[in-house]
């Protein structure tokens, strides 16, 4: 079966740096859009970066451009956010998301992410 599996979270304080990675499996990879999410208790759920299924094509939530930065290495089936310059405001459980589909029509379309990890926690204080 389909399987996200998300690591690399933690504490920091702010102006920090964590790297994500997350390992799927149960499907083709290379022939599903990727995403990044974040989530804190009491708010929706946000889109925070995506991913081509080549990976030549990448899109982020204004918040986090030029701090955050998502690749995929298709041959191992990770995908990992580097972040950096960590503000407190970045603190939530962030998944990753799988959907299959092409740039031009799915992968910036959050609502339509389908595959889902469990989670990992970025705390960043201040």
């Amino acid at each position: 079966q389909v399987q996200l599996v998300e690591s690399g979270g933690g504490s920091v304080q702010a102006g920090g740096s964590l790297r994500l990675s997350c390992v799927a499996s149960g499907y083709t990879y290379e022939t599903h859009c990727m995403g990044w999410f974040r989530q804190v208790p009491g708010k929706e759920r946000e889109g925070v970066a995506t991913i081509s299924p080549s990976g030549a094509l990448t899109y982020y939530t204004d918040s986090v451009k030029g701090r955050f930065t998502v690749s995929r290495d298709n041959a191992k089936n990770t995908l990992y956010l580097e972040m950096n310059s960590l503000k407190p405001e970045d603190t939530g459980m962030y998944y990753c998301a799988a959907v299959r589909g092409s740039w031009s029509t799915t992968c910036t379309r959050w609502a339509g992410y389908t595959y889902w990890g469990q989670g990992t926690q970025v705390t960043v204080s201040s």
